[in-house]
């Protein structure tokens, strides 16, 4: 698995505690950015993350921003991107198995990096359960399709 991330200046800290993680799990990544403590547009990161993902240059990607929200919000309007806002486990694991999520956005002004690490450690591990979901799924690529 490779994976791209990014954050904001608002998601900084716990950019680097998800780098930490992906280290510890041999898990391949390129970060994108930002390397600033000053303000920047969220959009500048979240756009090229997610083109990266739906292109197929990487396999998932990952964002931080001071809530999420606006990261989601970007990076779901890149064709062929299902990025998931996650503040708990449980969504995190729900959404790899049901809705085939390809990206992550977290918020850290929102979570803490302990369950950060735990959202992202559950996130990449999940799989997608196809099935039933597979439909529904495809019904999301489909509408898309016809944009």
């Amino acid at each position: 698995m490779k994976v791209a991330i990014a954050s904001d200046h608002g998601g900084v800290n716990i950019r680097e505690e998800i780098k930490n993680l992906m280290d510890e799990l041999g898990i391949e990544y390129q970060d994108f950015g930002c390397e600033c403590g000053t303000s920047v547009d969220y959009p500048d990161y979240a756009l090229p993350v997610a083109e990266k993902v739906a292109s197929g240059e990487f396999d998932r990607g990952i964002l931080i921003c001071g809530t999420g929200i606006g990261m989601s919000i970007a990076a779901n309007k890149v064709k062929g991107i299902r990025c998931a806002l996650v503040h708990d486990v449980f969504t995190a694991k729900v959404t790899r198995e049901h809705n085939d999520s390809n990206m992550l956005a977290m918020g850290e002004r929102v979570i803490g990096p302990g369950l950060a690490r735990e959202i992202a450690k559950t996130w990449l591990a999940g799989e997608f359960e196809g099935g039933r979901h597979a439909n529904r799924v495809g019904k999301i690529t489909e509408y898309e399709n016809k944009q």
